[in-house]
């Protein structure tokens, strides 16, 4: 009787143990800070650069 009480209990910890191990874990944001007063320099948007006329 207490065999099988022991047996019984075991085995509901290990898959209790097995399930809880399963569970989604929630994983840190990482937040990367922007440059600051960076300029992207020589690269213009596009359609944004200073029209040229001949004349």
């Amino acid at each position: 009787m207490i065999k099988t009480l022991l047996v019984a209990s075991v085995s509901v910890l290990m898959v209790g143990g097995a399930l809880a191990a399963d569970l989604p874990q929630p994983q840190p944001v990482k937040a990367e800070a922007a440059p600051i007063g960076k300029a992207p320099i020589g690269k213009t948007p596009v359609g944004k650069s200073p029209v040229v006329t001949k004349g």
